[in-house]
């Protein structure tokens, strides 16, 4: 009762319009990937090769042979087994570096952890230090070498995201600033059709609940709510309405995916996020799934949002994991409690302002232990 009180107060964010940057470019369709050698030609600075960062998914597969490989560039098939490691990203930083001195570009070909591996890279190509560094809101100074997004794999809303997230080494935080958008997005629904069906699911639901959180947020706007709402329309199409998987779904959720990362662009995510962060630093538990675990024990804050969830789990027959914080210690919740709470403009999006006064750690923990 109190939060839909607390809803009805509507808050406003006053004299905080934001000049947000977006991708540059975009192509949509059915089989454009097949133009990316003339798309990325132009970026070409002499011999300095263009990386290609592909999900170790599609080795040994059929789409790397789909790659424009010309001269020096340069396949690299990226472990995203585990969502990025700050650690990762130095890694490969230093080793394009030592290898090639300066590249032309980096391409990530894959699901939302492997486009923000390249968002990652790419901008530490040009910015000294380590990752971990820019973990936060605007601290990164210098734009990365040019950069491309292709998706095989919808939801994340990644391709078009200031941000890429990234697990360092006190949290998980993504390098949020107006360096770190693609320059370049490939959208060609034609890649999604070997993603297994859990996957899909999974990364469905993050832009199914980015919609929930969005919509329901304080931070609401009509320029977020108007894509929102389509993002909405479209999940509910693809997981409530439809029989059986078809293209048709791949379209239409690649397209949500854009439309739901739209809306959080100008808003922000809520309180399934905001919790989803400590499972992944602390378990390692992916992203759109962890998003699923929380989401499943949110009524108090979506009730409409998680029932209506429940409906496309069950319809599709997954089954949402259980009891994955049985048996931490104290020492383990604290962890996760503090990389949660971490994530304040999350919070202030899903409760308003005094949220610290809502969420308190006790509240935090039960919510945990119930996951």
């Amino acid at each position: 009762m109190f939060f839909k009180i607390l809803k009805k107060s509507v808050f406003k964010r006053l004299n905080s319009y934001r000049n947000f940057k977006m991708v540059d470019y975009v192509v949509y369709g059915r089989g454009c990937f097949n133009q990316l050698d003339e798309i990325i030609a132009p970026h070409r600075k002499g011999v300095a090769p263009m990386i290609f960062l592909a999900d170790h998914f599609f080795e040994g597969k059929a789409l790397p042979n789909r790659i424009p490989v010309r001269g020096k560039d340069k396949i690299i098939f990226v472990d995203v087994t585990y969502e990025p490691k700050t650690t990762y990203v130095d890694a490969l930083a230093k080793q394009l570096k030592d290898e090639f001195g300066n590249v032309s570009g980096v391409i990530g070909i894959g699901g939302g952890s492997t486009m923000d591996l390249a968002k990652a890279v790419s901008l530490m190509m040009n910015n000294p230090g380590s990752s971990a560094d820019y973990q936060g809101w605007d601290l990164v100074k210098q734009p990365g070498v040019y950069k491309a997004g292709i998706p095989t794999l919808s939801g994340t809303g990644a391709e078009v995201s200031r941000t890429t997230v990234l697990t360092g080494p006190t949290r998980k935080l993504g390098m949020n600033s107006d360096f770190t958008p693609f320059n370049q997005i490939v959208l060609d629904p034609e890649l999604c059709k070997d993603a297994p069906g859990n996957q899909r699911f999974y990364t469905g639901m993050d832009c199914y609940i980015h919609c929930i959180e969005s919509l329901e947020g304080t931070y609401l706007n009509e320029f977020s709510k108007s894509y929102g709402e389509k993002a909405l329309e479209l999940c509910r199409y693809i997981f409530l309405e439809k029989e059986t998987w078809d293209d048709e779904c791949d379209d239409k959720l690649m397209m949500a995916s854009y439309a739901g990362g739209m809306s959080i662009a100008y808003s922000q995510v809520g309180v399934a996020h905001a919790v989803s962060y400590g499972l992944s630093y602390l378990l390692g538990t992916k992203h759109g799934i962890g998003n699923c675990i929380v989401m499943n024990h949110l009524e108090e804050y979506y009730p409409t949002g998680v029932s209506e969830f429940k409906r496309m789990v069950e319809k599709g027959g997954y089954e949402i994991p259980q009891g994955i914080c049985k048996g931490l210690s104290d020492e383990q919740f604290e962890t996760m409690m503090n990389v949660s709470l971490g994530m304040k403009p999350l919070w202030e999006n899903a409760l308003g302002k005094d949220w610290e006064k809502i969420m308190t750690r006790e509240k935090l923990r039960a919510l945990y232990e119930k996951l």
